[in-house]
């Protein structure tokens, strides 16, 4: 009887948001409704957990578990997942109780969630996927997180269990998970002309078997490429797909000889792409040319990477997570690789899910700043109320003169597009939490009104 007061509760509160604003509440009902029942996603009806499908790690979950979605659906299967991005049990709750009936009977092909890394124990135990895609592990966000070994430990006895697992062959940490488990999938990315290198004053990690340092030859992306440990010899080895001959310019990449557009001709995306491909091919049994005919239609969710035009301005808007050196590190790559005159636009903020607010710049310093300041900028602007000047210190240790940077303690919208309007170039790019560049959005839109 709980499972259906649960149940219910969840369905109430959906149909009073769906008359409020059917854009909030990605996991508002679940929420509630696990407060009734806290095992309830254990006890939905019709679910098959060899058609279910987690996936866990630090980066490239959402973008994954969107692509995964709209090829299985392009495909013709219905698909229930947790597409909001709440990935936690009140968000796979909400799914499961959007799209089951008044008795708990869900009816689909396939059950694909994004589950949080930290919480996959907890999930996994009520509902115990046959699969599990890991996309990587990580340096994230040290208060909630602590050390991605930390992370690891959590996760390890789920790859222990009688499951399937998909594997980056490129990523040290989860390429061990292998070790534990003969089920596996593994997926990777050819070195392509994006590829990188760092010098030495950049730390590795240490070898997830032996703890010894990991030596990469080359990055694809930060923290993956072709590796091999300097004391057991763990390596990234031939992995079962893999994204290859990536040509940026044409946005295109091959697996198996079979030529894929590339919707979002990003590097880091490509593991996004490679681990897609090998999910639909070996869990749903979707032909490489099937796979390769949905890429053409796939729209990632907003936020990831976007352009605003203002006042004659290309204002190009790239997502991190913050205190996640990964995920800068790429879109500092980004900027790099733009050797046209720009000015370039940084506010990490803080992290205000505890009081007080967490605040701290440390992640800058695991980043090579060195491309983007040989890439022509003309000017930086280093935004938000709490972490401008600590962040900006990390570009003149870098060698850039402090009359090339301008400082804004806040993070205002107005004052932000007010210093983007004063530069000589009109190549712009910006780093930041997605709310702030909403507010942007909304700032320039109002401007435009106002001048119309």
């Amino acid at each position: 009887m709980k499972f259906y007061l649960a149940l219910w509760t969840g369905k109430f509160i959906n149909f009073l948001i769906n008359i409020i604003d059917k854009k909030r509440g990605s996991n508002f009902s679940g929420e509630k409704a696990i407060m009734i029942d806290p095992e309830m996603i254990a006890h939905f009806k019709g679910i098959d957990t060899e058609k279910m499908l987690f996936i866990t790690g630090t980066n490239g979950k959402s973008t994954s578990n969107n692509l995964i979605y709209h090829i299985f659906k392009h495909n013709g299967y219905k698909v229930i997942s947790n597409l909001e991005g709440a990935n936690l049990m009140a968000g796979v709750a909400t799914a499961l109780i959007k799209n089951s009936s008044f008795t708990g009977k869900v009816n689909a092909d396939y059950f694909i969630f994004e589950v949080d890394e930290r919480f996959l124990p907890s999930i996994h135990e009520l509902l115990p996927a046959k699969n599990i895609l890991v996309t990587n592990l990580q340096k994230d966000q040290v208060h909630r997180n602590g050390d991605p070994d930390f992370i690891y430990r959590k996760a390890l006895p789920v790859m222990k269990k009688n499951v399937r697992l998909f594997l980056n062959n490129d990523e040290p940490r989860s390429r061990s998970f292998a070790d534990y488990n003969d089920n596996v999938v593994t997926y990777g990315v050819e070195k392509h002309e994006e590829s990188f290198v760092k010098d030495e004053s950049f730390s590795t990690m240490a070898c997830s078997v032996c703890h010894s340092p990991i030596v990469f030859e080359y990055y694809n992306n930060d923290g993956m490429g072709t590796f091999h440990c300097t004391g057991c010899g763990a390596e990234s080895a031939a992995p079962d797909y893999i994204a290859e001959k990536a040509d940026f310019a044409l946005k295109k990449f091959y697996v198996e000889g079979i030529e894929f557009p590339m919707p979002y001709n990003i590097p880091y995306m490509l593991y996004n792409y490679a681990a897609a491909v090998a999910v639909c091919r070996e869990f749903g049994n979707i032909s490489i040319e099937n796979i390769a005919k949905a890429f053409e239609s796939f729209k990632n969710v907003g936020g990831r990477y976007e352009v605003l035009q203002f006042e004659g301005k290309t204002v190009k808007y790239l997502r991190i997570k913050q205190e996640n050196p990964e995920t800068m590190q790429t879109s500092l790559n980004i900027i790099a690789s733009d050797k046209t005159p720009k000015m370039v636009c940084i506010g990490p903020g803080h992290i205000p899910d505890s009081v007080p607010a967490y605040t701290n710049t440390f992640y800058l310093y695991d980043c090579d700043f060195s491309s983007v300041v040989e890439s022509n900028v003309e000017r930086y602007l280093f935004f938000t109320k709490y972490v401008c000047y600590d962040a900006a210190n990390r570009l003149i240790y870098e060698g850039v003169s402090p009359d090339k940077i301008e400082i804004i303690e806040s993070e205002d919208a107005g004052d932000i597009l007010d210093s983007i309007r004063k530069a000589e170039t009109n190549n712009i790019y910006i780093i930041t939490w997605i709310h702030t560049f909403n507010d942007m959005q909304k700032q320039a839109k109002l401007k435009e009104k106002e001048e119309a």
